[in-house]
């Protein structure tokens, strides 16, 4: 008889990078790396569980963004034809090493991947999100929803109506696509600022995820700290993020994607191979990129690139089933000691960024496939949930306040408001009071009617978290600046030509189908609560 509980949270989520009007951008790979390198091998993991009877249950976010760039034609079409690139570039790697044969054994091994991703790819006829669904509908997998764009939401509080937008249109999209009403919300950034909880509830949502200190530091403190969600007042659960499981996955000191063994991702066959040789699979312009070919494993500490060893994959997976091991061994110890105290069964949130396993961390799907396995046949302490199942089996907790809080860096806002991205914030708050203004206008006709919805999309689009954290972390920063600029002009441009009456069809007509999210959305979202 199990005495605890452990939840596994993935968020996955990407921003909106979506061109149409360019036949090649860079950014428009994040994309496609993931299909590849995550979302594909989770599905596949996915379906050997249930092939082999083990009834698996996992917590997973999908935020708006990505079920939109997942589901979109172009971008569809642009990763089959990437996936054929990455395909023929590992079928000369294998006849190029035929005579060196390690790196033959890993040139196979990447085109065996590949392989594998184009057949999975063919058979769910390139509609991932469909493969996603079909796993909730037989409750391993629970999909909760996020803010509509990843806005951070402490920072929009001053307008109720912009953090209303994000969380009613993100509901909606949901239900567009997965056909039912989400029941859980990861806040963006696990961003949350008190009242919150509210407009939750108004949206219908039952519990949303934290940060741990944002349930440690509640208002009365909760008896069992994060191992028992809270109710806030207005009856929304919240879960707490459990520090010691995250640690052990995420710590680059003591997290098991460093170890030695494993693929270093650093150092890829597009910045190492001969240069004639490599330039068809690089950019267009020339430019040197990752192609997602890795020879190398992370070797050691305080190692240069050059000094790595030849990856093995057959040693890397049994030290991911090894850290899976140790993580469930972990986790029965944690749940023992707890329910000793606590006298009640414990929960144990782990989440994380589902682009960890797979992108980041390459043997990430081998550990969750082997954390599942051993879980279901080698221990009986723990039994692994998804969170809205927890709720139902255990109607009845204390009830307290969050604190305001976050998971980025010092647990606070400061990560998404700094030197590098506080000049954002300005022109996102007159944005938002403009088309707070614009959301009480009746249309005159349909060309303005388009034009307010598409207003509503592009303020959307300029709050993505995303672009203020590019600007944070250093890397990409132009490209973040630029979206962020082109999505306010277009949404002042639209304002202004609304005011005067004077929509420019042809310009809206092209702004419609670059920045086509929420084909459904309703301007006025945005009227006052």
């Amino acid at each position: 008889m199990a005495i605890g509980y452990l939840a596994l949270v993935l968020h996955a989520h990407l921003p909106f990078v979506r061109h149409p009007e360019s036949d090649y951008v860079l950014e428009e790979e994040w994309l496609y790396e993931a299909i590849t390198e995550t979302y594909i091998p989770l599905l596949r993991i996915f379906e050997g569980l249930k092939r082999d009877g083990i009834n698996f249950k996992i917590t997973m976010s999908m935020t708006p963004p990505l079920v939109s760039m997942l589901r979109d034609p172009l971008l569809q079409e642009r990763y089959s034809q990437h996936l054929a690139k990455l395909q023929e570039l590992a079928e000369r790697e294998v006849e190029r090493n035929k005579h060196n044969g390690h790196i033959r054994y890993l040139a196979e091994h990447h085109a065996t991947e590949f392989n594998q991703a184009r057949q999975y790819w063919e058979e769910n006829n390139g509609d991932l999100v469909a493969a996603f669904n079909s796993f909730a509908q037989t409750n391993n997998l629970e999909i909760i929803t996020c803010g509509a764009t990843h806005g951070y939401l402490p920072l929009m509080k001053m307008h109720p109506q912009a953090v209303w937008a994000q969380i009613k249109v993100a509901c909606e999209h949901y239900e567009e696509n997965f056909g039912r009403s989400p029941k859980g919300i990861w806040l963006p950034e696990c961003a949350y600022f008190e009242g919150l909880e509210r407009m939750l509830a108004d949206a219908g949502l039952r519990y949303f995820l934290n940060d741990g200190h944002a349930v440690l530091y509640a208002r009365p403190r909760p008896r069992f700290g994060t191992y028992a969600p809270i109710y806030t007042e207005c009856g929304v659960a919240s879960f707490g993020r459990d520090h010691e499981s995250s640690q052990q996955v995420w710590s680059s000191e003591v997290g098991y994607p460093g170890d030695p063994e494993y693929r270093e991702f650093y150092k890829d066959l597009g910045w190492e191979a001969e240069y004639e040789y490599i330039k068809p699979y690089i950019m267009p312009n020339g430019q040197r990129k990752n192609v997602g070919i890795k020879y190398h494993k992370i070797t050691g500490r305080g190692l240069g690139l050059s000094d790595k060893q030849l990856y093995d994959p057959y040693w890397a997976r049994e030290k991911a089933a090894e850290h899976a091991g140790n993580f469930m061994f972990n986790r029965e110890r944690q749940v023992e000691h707890l329910y000793s105290l606590m006298q009640r069964k414990p929960i144990i949130v782990s989440p994380y960024d589902a682009e960890l396993f797979g992108h980041w961390w390459y043997e990430g799907p081998w550990f969750i496939d082997f954390l599942f396995r051993k879980s279901w046949y080698d221990q009986s302490s723990y039994e692994m949930t998804h969170l809205v199942d927890y709720l139902q089996k255990h109607p009845t907790q204390q009830v307290a306040r969050p604190a305001q809080s976050s998971w980025g860096f010092k647990g606070f806002h400061e990560y998404w408001l700094n030197e590098t991205n506080a000049w954002i914030y300005p022109h996102l708050h007159k944005a938002t009071e403009r088309m707070i203004e614009l959301s009480k206008r009746e249309p005159e006709d349909e060309l303005e009617k388009r034009a307010l919805n598409q207003t509503a999309r592009e303020l959307l689009l300029a709050q993505s978290s995303d672009w203020a954290f590019i600007m944070r972390t250093g890397t990409m920063v132009p490209y973040a600046v630029r979206r962020t600029r082109s999505h306010l002009m277009r949404f002042n441009k639209l304002y202004e030509e609304i005011k005067i009456g004077k929509v420019d069809s042809g310009w809206l007509e092209k702004v419609e189908s670059i920045d086509n999210i929420f084909p459904n959305i309703n301007y006025q979202v945005y009227r006052p609560l």
